[in-house]
């Protein structure tokens, strides 16, 4: 007898989604995984404005991820009118998406992923018998925001970057600050990393491929080629490799590879760029006795877990290095042109690609999320993890299937269809 289950609320992630299975004899007839997030327009809106604009709307394409976006948009105008940024301008911009990456995998790791592991319905069921969990939690992504609030300007959606240079540079002072306060969590992410290297994952593996950035010198955040087990290339060719398409059950499209799945995310940046982790996170790493490539996706959590002592060290290098001078934003000349930003998303590769005018406004433009490209991923693990679940009640073949699409951190109401407009 066939049998239907529908989630038509996941819980516990960025956003709104649903997922129907349809399932016959123990074979999987029907898995469908997509966003019901209302459509989101940013790619129409951002048509005619002139392109210094672009990096103030696209922040709010998402709350939780707002500073990488604005980077992103940034690099790409930069890239489309030839703009050199200067070195310091580069670090901060780093640190700014850091600081996003530690808040964003703290807040995951303990208020969405953790409760699954720890028998939990939710967050504030953790509170009276893991508090000193939930006070670490809380205290990284303090810091997170606190580093944001420094270079951005303030805690989301940051205004201090800007295409050609920073409009407000942070004192020195503040540096400093800022450096010894990550120098006091570190004992703090050692103990996330543990704690998530302890937690038991189903056995389940789902070999695909991994896609990151990569520029050999250091662990990837805003620079570097696209590359898996089998293939590099430039993020100017990325639509030479990879290819969007919708869904009529989802708002949110899809994205392949020559028709095949791929994953990004903390997972992905692991499997290709382990040997360029920091001393501490290399060590947790090496501690876990892991080998590479990691296919099971539940892994995507210890994953963050080891990017959260990554991305600390490598502030605390920055705090060190930067030594803040006054520099006046590069003067904008517009010229025809087109540029790519591909940057390392807390969620995985995000894209901006814009095309401009001689007049500096954008003509065209094209977003690909994390979580678009995740999309199709998630779908085939639920479907070729499902049977191995199928004996449990229905109630833990729920759990279990949440579970699994919370490792992956989604964020759906960031990855909703951009565009349904025909422009003339």
């Amino acid at each position: 007898m066939a049998k239907t289950i529908k989630l038509e609320h996941i819980t516990k992630i960025e956003g709104h989604a649903n997922l129907t299975l349809s399932i016959d004899k123990g074979e999987v007839k029907k898995c469908e995984l997509g966003s019901v997030e209302g459509s989101r327009y940013f790619e129409a809106l951002l048509k005619g404005r002139k392109c210094y604009e672009a990096p103030e709307l696209t922040s709010r394409i998402c709350g939780i991820c707002s500073c990488i976006h604005v980077v992103c948009s940034i690099q790409a105008v930069e890239a489309a009118l030839g703009i050199k940024p200067s070195e310091q301008t580069k670090m901060l911009r780093e640190m700014l998406v850091l600081g996003e990456r530690v808040r964003s995998h703290a807040a995951h790791l303990y208020f969405l992923a953790l409760p699954d592991y720890l028998g939990c319905e939710s967050a504030l069921a953790l509170g009276p018998k893991y508090r000193k969990e939930v006070e670490r939690a809380l205290k990284l992504t303090q810091l997170g925001n606190e580093v944001v609030r420094v270079i951005g300007g303030r805690d989301m959606h940051p205004v201090s970057a800007q295409v050609g240079g920073m409009t407000k540079l942070p004192e020195q002072e503040q540096m400093d600050l800022l450096r010894r306060k990550l120098q006091d969590v570190q004992a703090d992410v050692l103990a996330v990393a543990k704690l998530f290297g302890k937690l038991k994952n189903p056995k389940f593996e789902a070999e695909t491929e991994y896609f990151s950035l990569q520029d050999g010198v250091g662990y990837p955040t805003l620079h570097g080629d696209l590359v898996s087990q089998s293939t590099r290339f430039s993020k100017d060719d990325y639509l030479k490799y990879l290819q969007e398409y919708h869904e009529p059950y989802s708002t949110a499209n899809f994205v392949v590879k020559k028709d095949r799945p791929y994953m990004v995310g903390s997972l992905s940046r692991l499997n290709n760029n382990y040997k360029f982790l920091s001393k501490n996170a290399k060590k947790i790493v090496n501690d876990a006795k892991l080998k590479f490539p990691i296919f099971n996706p539940f892994m995507n959590n210890f994953a963050q877990a080891v990017e959260l002592a990554q991305s600390v060290d490598r502030l605390i290098e920055l705090c060190r290095k930067i030594k803040i001078v006054d520099e006046e934003p590069v003067k904008l000349k517009f010229k025809k042109s087109r540029g790519v930003g591909a940057v390392e998303a807390p969620r995985g590769m995000l894209f901006h690609d814009y095309e401009i005018n001689d007049r500096g406004e954008i003509t065209k433009a094209n977003i690909i999320t994390p979580t678009c490209q995740n999309l199709l991923n998630m779908q085939e693990d639920i479907r070729d993890f499902l049977p191995s679940v199928l004996k449990l009640g229905e109630k833990q073949i729920v759990l279990e299937i949440e579970k699994l699409i919370r490792a992956y951190d989604p964020c759906f109401s960031c990855s909703s269809h951009f565009l349904e407009v025909k422009w003339e």
